[in-house]
Formats: C-alpha cells, structure tokens, sequence
C-alpha cells in the first residue's frame, strides 16, 4: 500500500507522511556501515517513502553522498531530498552570509549528484540569523539562480518558528514534534498551515524513548550523542532525548507504551509514536531515523495507522502535562 503523499508546501511537489531522517546514515549514533545504510534507504523506498532528510554535516557530507548515490539509482522514482547547512562554520550571525551559502550549497549539490537541490534548510541557526532580512535575501538569490529550488528552516524553538513563518518565499519549517514536545501544536502547525508552509516534524521518537527499548540501565556507544550530549555540551539538548530528563522519560515512555497497547492493538509502540505526529493537523511528513531495513519499514507502516481515538489523544496529553510540561514547554 502506498503512502499518503501530502504537498510540500507552494512547490508543486509532495512529501510521503513519513520520511526518512539520515542523521543515523551520517555519524553520531554509533557505527553505520555503508551496505547497511544502503539496505536502510532501499528499504524506505520499498514502503513508499519519497521523502529524505539530510545534512551536510551528517558526517561531515557522508549521508548526502550516501544518499548521492541511492538517487543516481532511482532517477525516476519521485523523491524529494531536503538537505540542511549553517553548521560548518561558528554559530554566530557572522557565519550566515550569501557568500558560505553558495559554498554550502555547491558542496550539498556536489555530495549529492545534482545540480539543483530540492530543499535547503537553515540548519537551527541563532535567532538573530532568523530575524534578518539579509539572510532571506540571500536564500531567494539562490533560488533566482537556480542552485536550489526551495528553501526553509530548521528550527529549536517556537519563536524561532513563528519568526520565520512570517517571511513570504518560505517552504518549509522543520520542528521537533513528539509525545514528549507538544508546545508546536498551539501556535506553529496553525500558522504553518495558513501560509501554506510545509511542517517536517523530526525527533518523533525523543531519541528512541518512545520506541520503549530502554530502561534505567540502557547505556550508549561513547560516539552517539545520547552519551555525549545529555547536559547540551555539543549542541542543543532539545534534540537529545528531547530535552527531557532520562530517567523521567523511561517512565513517561513506559506509560506511553501502556496507553498504545489498550488503543492500538497490532501496532508497536514506535509506530503509535510515529503515527501521533502523523496525524497530527498540519503535519507534512515525520522523519524517524533508522539505523536498519527492518526499522525503516516499521516506521514507515506507521503511515498505515488508522485514526487515533479521542482516549488515546487525551492520554498522550495526560501523560506530557503530568511529567513535562513545566519543564520542557517553557523552554523550546
């Protein structure tokens, strides 16, 4: 069965409702061999994914030039890449100038085999990268020129969010969205959709939380940043985890998994996960990572999910106002 496809913002294009997310492909969640992400990408395409997700510091291009060549594969199979950049240099506004977008984006081009990207994401910058007119100015020159076909930004934050919803020529705004993050519900997938702005929700399992695999106990490999960075020493700690407390999240995800299992009979509970952001109003397309074929073709069924009931909604929302909402809701 085919997945939903959905419009991806004012392109004319679409996005299957779950995508794929690359980070995995990259580097910083342990060891991914080549074949495997291979076997990972053949995998999502077989389930009707058409939608990837990528960076040019996912290591350091290895998952564009992965993804490179699955393309050079598939040249009429319809899929959209959405590549991200403004992670090579130093984080400040000095870095986000017309000049490092064009040599990000001839590099992206260059990882990945094409002329013309499809989709170029601001890669979390600071605010202030946000709310200058430069920086959109720059981005629209790219497109007059024919290096990338869209733009959008991926964000940390709610204001950064709705700051950048405001600007005119913007496709997509990329989020973290989970059972654990509901803050975009109220404001951002709202106006997303009123400007016709495509939301790529990303972190739908909280790092895997969600999918129930680990316990108190449960430890990382000392490359994947759910070792390294817990306390946000390497970049912001929204995107480990979610930003929650690991031990509370055990907890939080083992009644998650509870509510799917008297709702959702026949579903895993990273499918339940995935199929909340789904279906979520406004939601173009989730981007679960996977780090082997049989997970990538578990999240994708996760598409086929029919609608959620009132009692399992309401229960997602008791389950966040009871552990997270003081804690995370104020933050991003």
């Amino acid at each position: 069965m085919a997945l939903e496809q959905r419009p991806l913002g004012r392109t004319g294009r679409t996005a299957s409702v779950v995508g794929l997310g690359t980070w995995q492909l990259g580097a910083d969640w342990g060891e991914v061999t080549e074949a495997a992400a291979r076997e990972v990408l053949e995998a999502s395409l077989a389930e009707g994914v058409t939608f990837y997700d990528t960076a040019d510091v996912y290591g350091d291009g290895r998952s564009e030039r992965i993804l490179g060549g699955f393309l050079a594969d598939h040249p009429d199979a319809g899929l959209v890449v959405a590549t991200k950049m403004g992670r090579r240099a130093a984080q400040v506004p000095e870095s986000y100038v017309a000049e490092s977008f064009r040599a990000w984006t001839d590099r992206s081009r260059a990882n990945l085999g094409v002329d013309r990207l499809d989709l170029v994401q601001l890669h979390c910058p600071p605010s202030a990268v946000i709310s200058s007119d430069a920086t959109f100015d720059a981005l629209d020159a790219l497109v007059e020129d024919g290096a990338v076909a869209a733009y959008g930004v991926s964000v940390e934050t709610v204001a950064q969010a709705l700051d950048a919803l405001t600007r005119p020529y913007l496709t997509s705004i990329q989020i973290i969205l989970n059972a654990f993050r509901l803050k975009p519900l109220d404001r951002v997938l709202p106006a997303a959709a009123a400007g016709s702005v495509a939301v790529i929700a990303r972190v739908p399992l909280a790092s895997g939380l969600l999918s129930g695999r680990y316990d108190a106990t449960t430890t990382f490999a000392p490359d994947d940043h759910r070792s390294y960075n817990r306390d946000g020493s390497a970049f912001d700690v929204g995107e480990t985890f979610s930003g929650v407390d690991y031990g509370t999240g055990v907890v939080a995800a083992r009644e998650f998994g509870e509510l799917a299992a008297r709702h959702l009979p026949g579903v895993t509970q990273a499918q339940a996960a995935v199929a909340w952001v789904v279906q979520q109003p406004g939601v173009t397309t989730v981007i679960p990572g996977a780090r082997n074929a049989d997970q990538a073709r578990a999240n994708a069924q996760a598409g086929h999910v029919g609608p959620l009931d009132v009692a399992f909604l309401d229960g997602v929302r008791r389950i966040y106002d009871e552990h997270f909402r003081a804690s995370v809701h104020p933050r991003w």
